[in-house]
């Protein structure tokens, strides 16, 4: 049966669109032949923001690939309408006993509740209001409940070898300063040493509070250059930190995070240890342990002493933390996140349900949520929702319709306002390549892995949805590609 002539038009109109868009830019395969990335490694997809023209390019767009970083943006958009921009974490404190002369005759107990940005600075704040309830000795232990997690027993160099690199501390419910070590080197050319100081201090752990300077020939400084080489430092130990090396003059001062050696200690180390330097006293020690039931009936009174919430403290919200997500690709913030779509809402009565958030609990939430905002095809392949897995995967199409579906939501400005903006701050801060801030990016890196999808401004005030990813082994080597495909968007007229 012949087609009518007119349909036969629209169908050859649409096949020389669809031939358009697979054709790549000359200059976008120009580069990835430089690069030595075949076309069939990469998938490419630029279309519509608002989804009300045909895409301006697609190559492999249907094809699951691994996406690195860039499937933070299904945890955080997902996060922003499961849980709202306004969403904090609480961390709770508890007392249990009597308050008198400025000692507590029992427990202090600390709730981890997922909070992704208790920072050392938040910690003390804590701590500094529970000397506020005029408590300066405690008789009893400090107990830390990380029971709202279930436990993410990780080996941190199970997935790249560098155990000390903080990106890889596991998720915990009670998440201290991302079980890192903050070392601030400040050279004193009197002296001829650097001073170091550590944050926060960790009880039990030997600290070397300084480091010789090395200087260059006949007394000039030394150039700086690789600063943390040239310190020879040895974390082996997770009871000794110390420099077998020198630090150079010329660096003036740096600030360099490790993730500490043991952190399964990490978190009784650090409370005991900013406990005591800000002059408090314990009598027992810091451990893991539970909040006891706040049910009265339960307790017998003669037996037990009375446990009390004393006060909690808040997070920043959710519009504010995803920013850290993802304009600095933060991983272990985006776990706790995802982490966090399963936790069990509070009783009535303010207490928490005994069941723990999981990792198979969020990715349930995750697909259910994917198949009502999305849809159904195109479901991706979840695993920790940071992209620091090699199981995830999402095509260039389902991650494009996610970001159509946020540029056409009221959180549109939440989720777009937390990317990096090219060559102005996060990842893309020195992507000097691109059109400065004509894109908002987010980026994604593993070995083999290289992506970047967002939102690109053309020059013709349309706005485009870009996604862009690599899996092959000269992946790294396909940035230039991807920026010089981020130009060809921007500069349209």
């Amino acid at each position: 049966m012949s087609l009518p002539h007119g349909l036969l038009g629209v169908f050859a109109s649409l096949a020389c669109g669809l031939a358009l868009a697979q054709q790549l830019p000359p200059e976008v395969d120009a580069a990835l032949a430089r690069a030595k990335v075949p076309r069939d490694a990469v998938s490419l997809l630029v279309v519509d923001a608002e989804g009300k023209s045909p895409p301006r390019l697609s190559h492999r767009a249907n094809v699951p690939v691994n996406p690195a970083s860039v499937m933070k943006l299904v945890t955080t958009y997902a996060a922003l309408e499961l849980l709202g921009p306004a969403f904090s974490w609480s961390t709770p404190v508890f007392v249990e006993g009597a308050v008198r002369d400025g000692t507590l005759f029992g427990n202090l107990y600390i709730k981890g509740q997922g909070d992704p940005k208790l920072v050392i600075e938040r910690l003390w704040l804590l701590l500094r209001r529970v000397q506020g309830l005029g408590i300066h000795k405690i008789a009893g232990d400090i107990v830390l409940d990380r029971s709202a997690f279930e436990a993410v027993d990780a080996d941190p160099a199970s997935f790249d070898g560098e155990p000390l690199r903080p990106y890889n501390a596991a998720p915990d419910a009670l998440l201290l300063n991302f079980k890192s070590v903050v070392m601030t080197f400040v050279p004193d050319r009197t002296a001829n040493t650097a001073q170091v100081h550590f944050e926060p201090p960790l009880a039990g752990v030997q600290m070397q509070t300084s480091v010789p300077l090395s200087n260059g020939v006949n007394g000039a400084s030394a150039a700086c250059g690789d600063y943390r080489a040239a310190l020879k430092a040895d974390f082996s130990d997770a009871t000794r930190i110390r420099f077998g090396g020198t630090y150079p003059a010329s660096c003036f001062e740096k600030v360099w995070s490790v993730a500490y050696a043991d952190p399964r200690s990490y978190n009784v180390r650090a409370v005991e240890g900013l406990w005591r330097e800000m002059g408090g006293q314990l009598a027992g020690t810091v451990r893991d342990g539970r909040v006891p039931a706040l049910n009265g009936a339960a307790r017998n009174p003669t037996l037990q002493p009375l446990l009390e919430p004393a006060f909690e403290i808040a997070s920043p919200t959710l519009a504010e933390v995803i920013r850290d997500i993802n304009k600095y690709s933060n991983n272990v913030m985006a776990q706790q996140l995802f982490l966090t779509l399963s936790l069990p809402v509070r009783g009535q009565n303010g207490s928490q349900t005994s069941v723990a958030a999981t990792q198979e609990a969020s990715r349930e939430v995750l697909r259910r949520w994917w198949t009502d905002r999305i849809g159904s095809n195109d479901l991706p392949t979840l695993d920790n929702g940071s992209g620091l897995s090699r199981n995830e995967r999402i095509s260039a199409q389902a991650l494009a319709r996610l970001l159509q579906t946020a540029y056409r939501s009221p959180l549109m400005p939440e989720l777009m306002s937390s990317l990096p903006i090219s060559g102005v701050d996060g990842t893309l801060k020195r992507a000097r390549a691109m059109p400065q801030g004509s894109a908002h990016l987010k980026t994604g890196s593993l070995r083999d892995v290289t992506a970047v999808a967002g939102y690109v401004h053309a020059a013709s005030g349309k706005r485009y949805v870009l996604v862009a990813i690599a899996n092959h082994p000269n992946a790294n080597a396909a940035r230039p590609a991807f920026e010089t495909l981020v130009e060809w968007v921007a500069l349209e007229n």
